[in-house]
C-alpha cells in the first residue's frame, strides 16, 4: 500500500500547495482590494503602506500567487510562514495562548503550511518543475565547457 502511495505524493503536494497558495492569495486580495469580504471581513481595504497590515497583504497576495503557481515556491512559502509567523506571535497570541482562544488558528495553520513547503518543494503541477526540465535541456557537462588542460 505504502508503494502505490508513493506514485501519488507528487500530485498530492502539488494540489495541497495550489489550494494553500489560492486561500492564502485570497487574503491579500481582500485586504488590498476589497473583495471578498474584503479587510477583516469589513468590505474596505487596509490604508496603503501602514504596517503590518498593508505589507502583511502584499505578502500574501505575492507570496500565495508564487506558491500556487509554483514558481520559487521553496522562498515564497518560507518569506510567507515567517509573515505568519510573525503575525501570530505579535498580533495573536499576547490575546491568550492558544489559538482556539486568541483567533490566531489561520495565521498558526498557513505558517506551518508553508514552512512544509519549504522542505517538500512544489510537486506536481508547478512552474518550477517546467523550468527545471527547460534549463536542464540547455545546459552541458561540465567536461564539455570546460576547456582541457595541456
Amino acid at each position: 500500500m505504502t508503494d502505490r502511495l508513493e506514485h501519488f505524493r507528487p500530485y498530492v503536494l502539488g494540489l495541497f500547495r495550489i489550494v494553500v497558495g489560492l486561500l492564502f492569495a485570497c487574503h491579500g486580495a481582500a485586504s488590498l482590494f476589497g473583495v471578498l469580504g474584503g479587510a477583516a471581513g469589513t468590505g474596505g481595504t487596509v490604508d496603503a503602506g501602514t504596517w503590518p497590515g498593508w505589507y502583511a497583504a502584499v505578502i500574501q497576495l505575492v507570496g500565495g500567487s508564487l506558491v500556487l503557481l509554483g514558481l520559487g515556491t521553496r522562498v515564497a512559502a518560507l518569506i510567507a510562514s515567517g509573515s505568519m509567523a510573525y503575525a501570530y506571535f505579535k498580533v495573536h497570541q499576547p490575546g491568550a495562548l492558544w489559538p482556539m482562544e486568541n483567533g490566531g488558528e489561520a495565521s498558526a495553520m498557513f505558517c506551518w503550511a508553508f514552512l512544509l513547503l519549504v522542505f517538500t518543494g512544489s510537486g506536481a503541477f508547478g512552474l518550477d518543475r517546467v523550468l527545471d526540465r527547460r534549463t536542464a535541456g540547455q545546459r552541458r557537462p561540465a567536461e564539455e565547457t570546460t576547456p582541457a588542460v595541456v
